[in-house]
């Protein structure tokens, strides 16, 4: 098993695309930190994991708070013994135009996407650090690369953790931590089905495997990233798009 007593640390583990990662890891062998603000379906979630991977926890985390972020990374720590990887996987979306985005959801959106990100890889790199070393894989997106109308947020908080990612990869390579990340195209989840039909419709024509990703596919990306197979790759983006974007 390729995580075979790893702890790993995912967040936005309750649902979609983290939850299927909770249960690819424990199938693989890992000790998971379920991470989420929603501890109703955090609970629920981890009682499904715990199947699989009996030591598997929930600890509430929410990537904008710097306290709880400190105080899950401690229980994680003492509870699972150290932490080898890091899933930075939460995320949110508000679109609008840029005529009509209201100021809050900017700020709402960047303070998930993009200091999230920051916040949760500053505290729990300096444990790998101290641990010998370690995965962080996070989660950008292919609109990243190309802009998408009405997602000025988020496009501008998926572009700048490409840019975090290739930092920390110099920055913490020496210590014996990969830093990557991964890109979705458009995956069959609960934030994908609040877009218009006739939207996604039409990214499915041009995308060329002609459909929507599953949660598992981009699961089985962020898996490879941590693992040991990946242990010479750091600092790129692997897009899982169908090939929206090459």
């Amino acid at each position: 098993m390729r995580l075979e007593d790893k702890t790993a640390v995912i967040t936005g583990a309750a649902r979609g695309i983290g939850l299927f990662t909770a249960r690819r890891f424990a199938a693989e062998g890992a000790r998971v930190a379920l991470c989420d603000v929603d501890e109703t379906a955090g609970r629920k979630a981890v009682e499904e994991i715990q199947e699989t991977s009996p030591d598997s926890l929930f600890f509430y985390l929410d990537v904008t708070d710097r306290k709880s972020i400190t105080v899950a990374a401690e229980g994680i720590v003492s509870r699972l013994s150290g932490i080898d990887v890091l899933i930075n996987n939460a995320g949110i979306k508000a679109d609008a135009q840029l005529a009509g985005m209201e100021e809050s959801d900017w700020d709402r959106v960047i303070d998930v996407n993009l200091k999230g990100v920051f916040n949760c890889t500053q505290v729990i790199s300096r444990i790998m650090a101290r641990g010998g070393g370690g995965r962080i894989v996070n989660a950008t997106s292919v609109v990243a690369h190309y802009g998408n109308f009405g997602q000025t947020n988020y496009v501008a908080s998926k572009t700048g953790v490409i840019g975090m990612t290739r930092v920390w990869a110099r920055e913490l390579g020496p210590k014996g931590i990969t830093v990557n990340a991964v890109a979705p195209g458009f995956i069959d989840t609960e934030m994908a089905r609040s877009v218009p039909k006739n939207i996604l419709d039409r990214f499915k024509e041009r995308t060329p495997l002609g459909r929507l990703g599953r949660p598992e596919e981009v699961a089985n990306a962020y898996l490879f990233l941590a693992s040991d197979e990946a242990s010479f790759i750091t600092g790129t983006v692997l897009n899982v798009d169908g090939g929206l974007v090459f």
